[in-house]
């Protein structure tokens, strides 16, 4: 039998990169107040207009319920409002608060250094391959995130 060699495994050196990256994402903003899946609902609503709850779990690739659970939260904190979108109130909307968009603003530049520090590392034709790749391999998975 073959030896296993876990840290040769697609899966293992996928998973550790996404945690290096996550802690290191979630240590910088965590000065906000914020979390990763905070960031992606701010970002989601405030730069590219998702304002449903259903979309917005979509977006982030998490069930509804636990979307559900990150909105309340959001919204305690004063980071979200939630609206009544139709005549009878239950279709909802999503906005940012003023201090949401603050939030907002004031971590993207700590997103965006994260982001640098990794795809510097490549060249451009590495990394639009590493893109590409990891297109193919999510391509018809639907996994959704079930704990935040």
């Amino acid at each position: 039998m073959p030896d296993y060699e876990l840290h040769k495994r697609l899966g293992y050196r996928v998973s550790r990169l996404s945690k290096i990256m996550q802690s290191r994402l979630e240590r910088l903003i965590a000065k906000q107040g914020l979390t990763r899946l905070m960031w992606c609902v701010l970002t989601g609503v405030g730069e590219e207009g998702v304002i449903t709850p259903s979309e917005l779990a979509d977006y982030i690739g998490i069930t509804r319920p636990a979307t559900s659970r990150l909105l309340r939260d959001m919204e305690a904190r004063n980071m979200v409002a939630r609206n009544g979108s139709d005549a009878d109130g239950r279709g909802r909307t999503v906005a940012l608060t003023p201090y949401g968009q603050q939030l907002l603003e004031a971590a993207r530049p700590s997103v965006e250094d994260v982001n640098t520090h990794f795809t510097s590392k490549l060249e451009p034709d590495e990394l639009a391959m590493l893109h590409a790749s990891i297109e193919r391999l999510v391509a018809g998975e639907d996994e959704r995130i079930t704990r935040l």
